[in-house]
């Protein structure tokens, strides 16, 4: 007989307020462990560049402390697939003591594996039973390929890596899966080999695993709120017991030091993007979007200027404070727009420029208050639409700077991805030409029109 835990992180999006009692509960599960092996995962989606040090790092503090946990393996989720550039990928795991092992992410300029992963890696356990590990990410078609990425489908690549592992007699499967829930359960059904299934990406918790067609799906929800462990026992290199719990991480103790370590490192973020000073503008810029000096109207002037568009839309809620008079620092942009959101251009018809106004104006008294998450966005409220070079009166007449929308002309509009994904606005979807300009975020764009129209 012989028995291996497993311990799992996903999804901790850079929430460093759970990093201290976490790193304790590992560290004391792994000290205190009794079982043969002790291994431990992270399933993506580690950092998040909402942190002020993981901006300011580029990740790399986040790796840094991966490392003093001893990590035996990693994949990637989307935050660090397209949440940092080509560049910034390819070095984000150099110094880092643990394989990356993702098998869906290739190199479009030589058709070969991202040079800093690993489709699968083989474990040994004491007892010489070999542990296959096999990671893939959520593969976003649109996005990865304006990195330079080739991502492929996981339909495509799971039979070759799953063949690899059988070719080389390992005798338990490990899946890391930054793919979501729904996915996880098509490849049980679909792949009953595989022994274990670690779930990531859409922040699912199963508190105590399931079981889908005799594999294991375990997921410990998101942002650190709780640590997973599975526990196997096997006979003769089979398994023949699977068990997963999660450990809430609020129920830890909590220990004198851990709120300045969390405030420390927030603070060492903040300092750190405090001293790249960007622009010195002439006036405060208010939150308000009704007011005279609005930063929303400059929002829109970058995005404006960046797309070369006719037009453009922003939604109020993304500006999050005010900017003050005087120096503009990389501190001040990321306090306001914390987003992982892009600028986009969208090319299209009148007729279709039309219903797309038709849609915002529909949804407007809704989005207008309504609590917003997810698909980049980090901050509250959608918030109101406003124009740049739209407008309409009371016949629903749609006007394009001043002049009346032509149904068969075509137009380009400045939107931002985070309007293709969200829901409301279908039509961007289903008829516009979207070229979503990686790999600036919005306030890298607003940044660079703010030092070039308000230099230092």
């Amino acid at each position: 007989m012989e028995t291996i835990k497993i311990m799992h992180t996903n999804d901790l999006h850079s929430h460093f307020e759970n990093f201290p009692k976490i790193k304790r509960f590992i560290d004391d599960s792994r000290k205190n462990s009794t079982e043969d092996d002790f291994f431990l995962f992270d399933i993506g989606d580690a950092m998040d560049r909402a942190h002020p040090l993981s901006e300011a790092t580029n990740g790399q503090a986040n790796i840094q402390w991966m490392d003093q946990l001893h990590y035996d393996a990693a994949t990637i989720g989307n935050n660090e697939g397209l949440g940092n550039s080509r560049e910034e990928l390819k070095h984000l795991y150099d110094d880092a003591n643990f394989p990356i092992v993702v098998g869906n992410l290739y190199d479009k300029e030589t058709s070969k594996l991202a040079s800093f992963v690993k489709p699968y890696i083989i474990i040994e356990t004491k007892a010489h039973t070999k542990i296959g590990i096999l990671g893939f990410t959520a593969p976003y078609i649109l996005t990865y390929p304006l990195l330079g990425w080739d991502i492929r489908l996981i339909q495509e690549m799971m039979p070759k890596w799953l063949d690899e592992l059988k070719k080389q007699n390992c005798s338990v499967i490990v899946l890391l899966s930054h793919l979501g829930v729904s996915m996880d359960r098509l490849i049980a059904k679909k792949h009953p080999e595989i022994d274990v299934i670690i779930g990531a990406h859409t922040h699912h918790l199963f508190k105590n695993g399931e079981l889908d067609n005799g594999v294991l799906l375990a997921a410990a929800g998101k942002y650190g709120y709780y640590v997973g462990t599975i526990n196997l026992t096997l006979d003769d290199g089979k398994v023949i017991k699977k068990v997963a719990t999660t450990q809430k991480t609020s129920e830890l103790p909590e220990q004198t030091g851990d709120k300045q370590w969390i405030n420390d490192q927030f603070e060492k973020g903040e300092r750190l993007l405090d001293e790249k000073k960007v622009a010195n503008i002439p006036h405060d810029m208010s939150q308000d979007y009704q007011a005279d000096n609005a930063v929303i109207e400059e929002g829109l002037d970058a995005i404006m200027d960046y797309t070369h568009a006719d037009a453009g839309v922003l939604s109020s809620g993304l500006f999050l404070e005010s900017l003050h008079k005087g120096i503009i620092t990389e501190k001040d942009l990321h306090d306001i727009l914390p987003h992982a959101i892009h600028a986009m251009k969208t090319t299209m018809r009148g007729a279709d420029v039309w219903r797309l106004i038709m849609e915002m104006e529909k949804n407007r008294p809704y989005l207008r208050n309504h609590n917003q998450k997810g698909q980049g966005f980090r901050g509250k409220i959608f918030g109101e639409l406003v124009y740049r070079g739209i407008t309409i009166d009371e016949k629903r007449n749609v006007y394009i700077n001043g002049e009346e929308l032509q149904m068969n002309k075509e137009y380009s509009l400045a939107l931002l991805d985070h309007y293709l994904f969200v829901p409301y606005f279908p039509s961007i979807e289903i008829v516009g030409r979207n070229e979503i300009l990686y790999p600036k975020f919005l306030r890298n764009v607003f940044g660079d029109y703010l030092s070039k129209k308000y230099p230092l």
